[in-house]
């Protein structure tokens, strides 16, 4: 008799291949999961079958759906037209054309919430210990809350006064300020660090997440004092793939819940975030006179478009205009 063979095994599931493929051109793990959520709210939407089967029309008529009924902004909208053209593109290998009929969100132009100097000191005042110092970086340095987050050892130098931002927004590395206000805590925190990650390694941890295949290419690095984030997490967790203890980065959460309860602690009466610290450095700047140019190259930012917004906000009025009110009645 034939020897009956073995069923082939299944094909692979579409969001397991959907996230080989975002691996694969190394999106950042936040971009996998947001594209993998869209990916997960179109299948519900075309009937749980397999998009492969639907085409441009189906994607028009979703993306329409998100703007007319589900009321979404322009920049939510635009996220789940990039995350579904990711999948047809890269994991179905089909190219959509234009989307005719598609009914955009509107995209509302809104001016940045900026604190004043007064309310920046009143803010930094309400805070201690390790959400202080962060603060202190995100308006000292105008650093991005995940930027502040992902800081290593080796990116602060204090010989330049300096902090290098690595694969920020973009995946672009850029060079900011280290603030001289900033410097002495910045370096009790990393004696911190140190006497912490050098107990972590005697009892067999002291291992960090490295960026992309450095884990290969320096198999020791991550055990290393340099590679150690500047805001370590309180405890470890174990990485399933190699069973090693790692000590994670301070989560973000932590930073603005104590930025929300610093803002209501001192009566500022704006709707202030992490960003919004970000925010006023930019303003901040331009009002001492800075080059909107090199604003714009400490920001990160890729057109100087988007940091013309901040000219929009300086403690001068708009345009720098005088009201008529203080004329006909100022002393």
């Amino acid at each position: 008799m034939p020897i009956e063979q073995p069923p082939p095994p299944p094909p692979p599931l579409l969001s397991e291949r959907m996230r080989h493929a975002m691996q694969v051109r190394h999106l950042s793990p936040r971009t996998c999961e947001a594209y993998l959520d869209w990916a997960r709210r179109y299948w519900h939407f075309c009937g749980q079958r397999d998009p492969a089967a639907f085409g441009a029309e189906k994607v028009t008529s979703f993306l329409t759906h998100l703007a007319v009924h589900g009321r979404v902004a322009s920049a939510t909208q635009g996220q789940a037209l990039a995350a579904i053209q990711f999948l047809y593109r890269h994991v179905l290998n089909q190219d959509l054309p234009w989307l005719d009929g598609l009914v955009r969100a509107r995209r509302p132009k809104r001016l940045p919430i900026v604190l004043s100097r007064d309310e920046v000191r009143s803010l930094l005042s309400h805070l201690h210990g390790t959400p202080h110092l962060m603060a202190l970086l995100l308006y000292g340095a105008g650093l991005r809350l995940l930027e502040c987050c992902h800081l290593r050892v080796k990116d602060i130098d204090f010989a330049t006064s300096q902090i290098t931002i690595r694969s920020g927004k973009g995946n672009k590395d850029r060079p900011a300020i280290l603030p001289a206000v900033a410097s002495a805590k910045l370096r009790e925190q990393l004696a911190f660090v140190r006497r912490q990650h050098e107990q972590d390694v005697l009892s067999g941890s002291g291992y960090v997440e490295l960026p992309h295949a450095l884990d290969r290419k320096l198999p020791n690095a991550a055990r290393e004092f340099p590679w150690q984030w500047v805001f370590p997490a309180t405890r470890h967790y174990e990485h399933k793939e190699t069973g090693r203890r790692r000590r994670h980065h301070l989560h973000e959460t932590v930073m603005q819940t104590a930025i929300r309860n610093a803002v209501r602690d001192s009566r500022i009466a704006k709707r202030a975030t992490c960003h919004t610290l970000r925010h006023s450095f930019a303003t901040h700047l331009l009002e001492d006179g800075s080059d909107i140019r090199t604003v714009q190259e400490l920001l990160g930012h890729a057109d100087v478009r988007t940091t013309m917004i901040y000219t929009h906000v300086l403690n001068r009025g708009p345009a720098a205009v005088q009201s008529p009110a203080d004329r006909l009645l100022g002393s």
